[in-house]
């Protein structure tokens, strides 16, 4: 899919959405079924690339696994009966399933070797490798494990105490994973308050973890149990929708079974704070997990600072953000966001190259970017840096563009929402629902 053209709608986006499973529990949910007794079954279940890359893995570490469309069944005799591989584990471009499996595979009792493509094998991994060799993992890849391809030789790891040196959900997480393999007692400490999808899971699944602001303690005293998971629609993909109503004049959608976990709401804050017409209903529980309808009427904008304090919540749809920012009146900064620099793409720079080119008024700091509006954007030719944030954050802007928007590359889009472009047809009012 090289070299798409897109262009401006001439209509208000009007509907009702279901937006696909969360990214960040399809991964989990799957993990963890996998070295949990007896059968788990995943309903709402993303079945985006990334996510399918954790199912192969486990296939290939011995779990029988059966997907059928969105439900995913897992049959495992737990964490014992896990095997060696045949072949060397191949992440594709997931950096959740890199970093989260890292906290598995150094304790268990065999080697395995792990890859990924150009883009994930250049994203470094000392963050998380180093905790682990703290609890005894014995781990090698190129420049001393910074990078991959990484081998892991199966050890007993022992439980520490680790303070998290960055904000990210992704460390914290591989470290509690190690710890529910590890002897004794493993503490992290973050830094702030970032996703507790994996803390929340954990005791779904029967875990002995207990949190306590931001210390998180867990043991191996408690056998993981196999339960059903129903995984909530995707925040970071609705998103890109709740952004396109924002910005399109006389738009109203409603997007349903939302997840709303308090880690990740950040950008409701944010359409909140600009001044956007933005409600949320139906809300209910399940399994750990809030979710709700989320309705928004489009609304005159203001620009505002985002900062430390919001940004772990939101940190993945700051490029469909820094969209919403060139059509809100006046300046709009976004900072203390250097952990873009180390996703899928350097996301400061391709989020300010992509915007420039379409003419919007942004300058690129060191943690983030300042945004100038209200800006006309024209349209033209941009990069998609194999990065689906990007290419949809192209997409979307090429709603308001008044002229046609090119982009070279979507396939990267099918990572995280393989029916974004049915969807965007929906509330566009060319297909039926």
């Amino acid at each position: 899919m090289k070299n798409k053209v897109f262009s401006k709608t001439n209509r208000p986006l009007l509907g009702e959405l279901r937006i696909p499973g969360d990214k960040s529990i399809s991964h989990r949910a799957v993990m963890l079924g996998s070295i949990a007794e007896g059968t788990t079954v995943i309903e709402n279940f993303l079945d985006g690339e990334d996510c399918l890359h954790t199912i192969d893995i486990f296939r290939q570490l011995g779990v029988e696994i059966i997907q059928e469309g969105t439900t995913v069944t897992v049959k495992s005799d737990g964490v014992a009966s896990l095997k060696e591989p045949k072949v060397p584990l191949y992440f594709g471009n997931s950096g959740t399933t890199a970093r989260l499996m890292f906290g598995i595979l150094p304790a268990l009792p065999f080697y395995t070797v792990s890859y990924g493509d150009p883009h994930l094998t250049v994203r470094p991994m000392d963050r998380v490798i180093t905790p682990l060799t703290k609890m005894g993992a014995l781990m090698d890849g190129r420049k001393d494990g910074l990078f991959l391809p990484i081998s892991t030789h199966g050890t007993t790891l022992q439980g520490i105490r680790y303070e998290l040196p960055v904000k990210s959900a992704q460390v914290k997480s591989a470290v509690l994973l190690a710890g529910l393999l590890a002897t004794g007692e493993t503490t992290v400490i973050e830094q702030a308050k970032t996703r507790n999808h994996t803390e929340n899971m954990l005791r779904a699944f029967g875990a002995d973890i207990k949190s306590t602001g931001l210390e998180h303690t867990i043991t191996n005293k408690q056998t993981l149990t196999a339960t059903n998971v129903t995984v909530p629609g995707d925040i970071s993909s609705a998103a890109f929708f709740l952004i396109a109503a924002a910005i399109v004049p006389g738009s109203s959608i409603v997007l349903q079974k939302v997840g709303l976990n308090e880690t990740r709401i950040g950008v409701i804050d944010v359409l909140m704070d600009m001044g956007a017409n933005i409600s949320i209903s139906n809300k209910q529980e399940i399994g750990g997990e809030l979710l709700g309808d989320i309705e928004v009427t489009y609304e005159s904008l203001q620009g505002i600072t985002i900062d430390d304090e919001k940004i772990p919540s939101l940190i993945d749809e700051i490029p469909i953000i820094a969209l919403l920012a060139t059509q809100a009146e006046g300046t709009t900064i976004i900072k203390d966001a250097e952990e873009l620099r180390v996703k899928e793409t350097d996301r400061i720079h391709a989020v300010v190259d992509v915007l420039t080119t379409l003419g919007a008024n942004i300058e690129e700091t060191a943690d983030g970017m300042i945004i100038h509006g209200k800006t006309d954007l024209q349209g033209g030719k941009i990069k998609s840096y194999s990065d689906h944030r990007i290419a949809m954050m192209g997409v979307i802007a090429s709603l308001i563009n008044e002229n046609p928007i090119q982009i070279d590359d979507i396939s990267s889009i099918a990572i995280s929402y393989p029916t974004f472009f049915e969807h965007l047809d929906i509330i566009k009012g060319t297909v039926e629902k």
